[in-house]
């Protein structure tokens, strides 16, 4: 089954952004896209469909912000409701993957990409969402949750 899946559209769940990334498993990369704002954790479903169309993702992936000892944090109940909403107005396939750590290392690599560079960088949330969709991509099998 996880074969199959070529393309995917990362989300990494936030209340007042949520960061997108797509990616796909030819060369195991990911591409920020610009984060989606929310509100009160709700999305417009608008910009989820035009990303879903653009994109033809063959799943989806919606981040969890697991706790440091694989207890669920208060956020997880709105990522898991935020995922189930995606699946159920789209019919597209939703994983729920460990996010943990993705944006203390989002910020640390924007830290030390910026102090190299100047320029404008990719959102803390877009580039989280990065490293979330390319570790998937790495070890498919690893880092999924129920």
């Amino acid at each position: 089954m996880l074969d199959q899946i070529h393309t995917v559209l990362g989300f990494d769940f936030g209340t007042k952004k949520t960061g997108v990334a797509t990616g796909q498993r030819i060369t195991a990369t990911a591409a920020p896209l610009a984060p989606i704002a929310m509100r009160d954790g709700i999305p417009d479903w608008q910009i989820i469909e035009r990303l879903l169309n653009q994109w033809q993702p063959h799943a989806v992936l919606v981040g969890l912000p697991l706790n440091m000892d694989d207890s669920e944090s208060d956020i997880c109940y709105l990522a898991r409701k935020f995922a189930r909403r995606i699946e159920g107005r789209f019919k597209v396939k939703v994983l729920m993957v460990d996010e943990r750590l993705t944006s203390r290392a989002a910020r640390e690599l924007l830290t030390e990409i910026g102090d190299r560079r100047k320029g404008k960088l990719p959102s803390l949330d877009s580039t989280a969402a990065v490293l979330m969709v390319e570790g998937w991509l790495a070890q498919p099998d690893s880092g999924l949750m129920p």
